[in-house]
């Protein structure tokens, strides 16, 4: 089945506000930033976001939020996106702080077909026995806390633990962005980009991918897919402009050696 299709306004056109998107990267690595724009420009609003982070002020997801498109955020880092921050302190946007290696497995999870899990992370925490502010009011107090989770002990080799349970994700529509991908929607991730890009494939009901190399189907190696064609619904291939645009979340460096000894 041929997935391709002709832009990114035609892959997010049935997304309608309210939905729920799990959307892929890793602060600004990864990010599908061509479908983002795309939501963008749709005037898509009131969405619940499940990502790692929310990218920056004036790129990828942080364009969405500083547009007011935002409605909640599941997500496991705030700390780059002073909006965020600002919109979740003063009562405008709702916030699921979650563990990331939780995130990670209830996305994982969502598209498994595992209802929920039991894991360590977080026992003996908010994260478990509730209180976490997931909204404020205007005044800077708790509007909204997080419930209480249900816990258990299992046995393990040092003795009972107790765990706590966590619910999967399945989000209505999935984001990502690929380095390859065929017209079957089979999916190469380079390097760091992989990140959260399978997980958040895996939980979307209906996942669009961007691809920055489309090729045809049999030309990708079945031992190095990483996401298959079976997660994915739609694909939108970019201009090489598009896929050459990628930001660079903090730029540091240092001296080379040479100018070091000339100080």
């Amino acid at each position: 089945m041929d997935k391709v299709v002709s832009s990114a306004d035609e892959a997010i056109s049935d997304i309608t506000d309210g939905v729920t998107i799990s959307v892929g990267g890793f602060g600004l690595c990864g990010i599908p930033s061509v479908l983002i724009d795309a939501l963008l420009r749709a005037e898509i609003c009131d969405l619940e976001v499940v990502s790692n982070n929310c990218g920056v002020d004036d790129w990828g997801l942080g364009r969405l939020l500083s547009a007011r498109r935002i409605r909640r955020m599941v997500s496991s880092y705030v700390g780059e996106n002073k909006e965020f921050a600002r919109q979740y302190l003063s009562g405008e946007l709702e916030v699921e702080l979650t563990p990331q290696g939780t995130l990670a497995e209830r996305m994982r999870s969502g598209g498994s077909g595992i209802a929920a899990f039991f894991t360590r992370t977080g026992v003996g925490t908010h994260v478990a026995e509730g209180g976490l502010p997931w909204r404020y009011d205007a005044h800077g107090q708790i509007a909204l806390a997080s419930p209480a989770k249900q816990t258990q002990y299992f046995d393990t080799p040092h003795g009972p633990a107790e765990y706590v349970l966590e619910k999967a994700i399945i989000a209505d529509f999935g984001l990502v962005r690929a380095w390859k991908g065929d017209r079957h929607g089979n999916l190469v991730y380079r390097d760091a980009a992989r990140n959260f890009n399978p997980v958040a494939a895996m939980c979307g009901t209906i996942t669009i991918a961007e691809v920055e190399e489309l090729v045809e189907p049999g030309e990708l190696d079945p031992n190095f897919i990483h996401t298959p064609g079976v997660f994915v619904h739609r694909v939108v291939e970019l201009t090489p402009e598009q896929a050459a645009d990628k930001r660079i979340e903090r730029l540091v460096t240092q001296p080379r050696p040479h100018q070091e000894a000339l100080r």
